[in-house]
């Protein structure tokens, strides 16, 4: 009897180790129109043209025409950031905005990096591609595509894009010189939004990559979070013969495995491959994981669901979008801000750096369809899709940010990314690395294409 038992559960592992055995598949490739009406016929327009932000009084005065026009609700008593962007430091906010911040000043300082246009799938594509001012003789500079987030913009990499491009002027050795391309996701920004259903991070992967190879760039790495790491994941899935190296700052990898592990993680973390740090982390699990993304994603299920609704409203009111979005800039960056009257906003960011993140939202009225992307991706119900259920096997590095919304434990990124090379605790910083602490994020860039190289 006991024999046969063991016999059966010899065969039964055998079998389910044949079944689970990693495949490395990739997602078809496939095409797309995502413009109005039908594709024309003939061959696409491939030219890339410069861009340049602007701005005009008309624009300038109908925004302050409109912060004027606000109407306050008074903060319950110490209610701090609990109830969501507390409306006596939104007076600040939005004063500042209406009487010192400089919008004309910070367009001249977003056309500081050379802004292009391109026709990709029937979209124009807006994308800053900033190269090396210098480089060591004989090198030649790694190609970087950076993707950004919502309610984030290609802004965020403003920072460490000189810390990545001339790293020996900002106290970095030269091994390591990259060129680095910001696109903005499709309805986010400068770049045109769909006009059909269905657009979703697969697409977006699709024209980032012909966006790649219209550049010149057979081979590239790719660095994102938010939904820029699902979009740098989907590329890597897409394509991963032209992907040399993929760094993520977040990644999306709940699964069965996972959630058992998180209950039995305080007891068991050790047995499970959890470092003290990863348990430090998670738990109590209910207040750090449950809880907190309960307080941080009513959000989400808005926008997967019913997006248009709420954006109708924030297009129309610059203060409404600017709370909304500045919201996450506090509890993102760290959830305990919330205790704090002013959400902890300029401890971090400057309201310069902020309100202009938000104007990029505002002056190109793409609020609603950023929005929009939530129910593209996640409208249909979790796992439903090909890529949530495929592994990748590219070279992997993951930068784990303390103040992240969750955090993801080495093990949890290793079952989604198996060729994972690199992973880093990083010692402090939140959802938005590249904007809060680019110093620490391209340190990590650069230590994980040093360990991609050795190997």
């Amino acid at each position: 009897m006991w024999l046969e038992i063991l016999l059966t559960s010899v065969l039964g592992f055998a079998i389910y180790w044949f079944i689970s055995r990693d495949k490395e598949e990739t997602l078809p490739l496939e095409d797309g129109w995502w413009g109005p009406d039908t594709r024309p016929t003939g061959r696409e327009d491939e030219s890339i043209h410069p861009f340049k932000v602007e701005t005009s009084d008309e624009e300038i005065h109908d925004l302050h025409q409109r912060i004027d026009k606000f109407r306050f609700t008074p903060p319950l008593e110490d209610s701090c950031f609990h109830y969501g962007f507390n409306s006596n430091y939104l007076k600040k906010v939005i004063s500042y905005w209406r009487n010192e911040f400089d919008w004309k000043k910070q367009v001249e300082i977003l056309n500081r990096y050379p802004h292009f246009k391109t026709k990709i799938e029937g979209l124009d594509i807006h994308f800053i591609h900033v190269k090396p001012p210098q480089l060591p003789a004989g090198r030649t500079p790694k190609p970087l595509l950076m993707v950004h987030g919502w309610p984030g913009s290609f802004y965020e990499f403003y920072k460490i894009i000189p810390l990545l491009t001339d790293p020996k002027n900002h106290g970095l050795s030269d091994e390591h010189v990259f060129e680095v391309i910001c696109p903005s996701i499709p309805g986010y920004g400068f770049s045109e939004a769909s006009s059909k259903k269905g657009f979703n991070s697969v697409a977006t992967a699709r024209i980032f990559y012909k966006l790649m190879l219209r550049l010149g760039f057979q081979e590239f790495y790719i660095q994102g979070g938010d939904w820029g790491a699902l979009i740098c994941t989907n590329m890597a899935q897409l394509v991963p013969s032209h992907v040399k190296g993929l760094h993520l700052n977040m990644a999306l990898v709940l699964s069965n495995f996972s959630t058992l592990t998180l209950l039995l993680g305080r007891r068991f973390g050790r047995f499970l491959g959890y470092t003290e740090r990863d348990v430090e982390l998670l738990y109590p699990v209910k207040e750090k994981v449950f809880y907190s993304l309960m307080r941080e994603s009513g959000y989400m299920h808005i926008q997967c669901t019913k997006p248009d609704t709420v954006g109708s409203a924030l297009n129309d009111s610059p203060v409404g979008l600017a709370a909304y979005i500045l919201e996450k800039f506090s509890t993102w960056t760290n959830t305990e801000f919330r205790y704090l009257e002013d959400g902890g906003l300029e401890r971090k960011f400057s309201l310069d750096d902020l309100l202009t993140n938000v104007m990029l939202y505002w002056t190109t009225a793409t609020i609603v369809s950023s929005q929009r992307f939530y129910k593209e991706n996640l409208g249909q119900g979790w796992m439903t899709q090909k890529h949530e259920r495929m592994k990748v096997y590219v070279p992997t590095g993951f930068s784990a940010f303390p103040s992240e919304l969750m955090h993801t434990p080495e093990k949890w990124v290793r079952i989604k990314y198996p060729k994972l090379i690199s992973y880093s605790y990083m010692a402090r910083g939140g959802h938005f690395a590249a904007f809060e602490e680019p110093e620490l994020l391209a340190q990590d860039i650069r230590k994980f294409l040093s360990v991609l190289e050795q190997q």
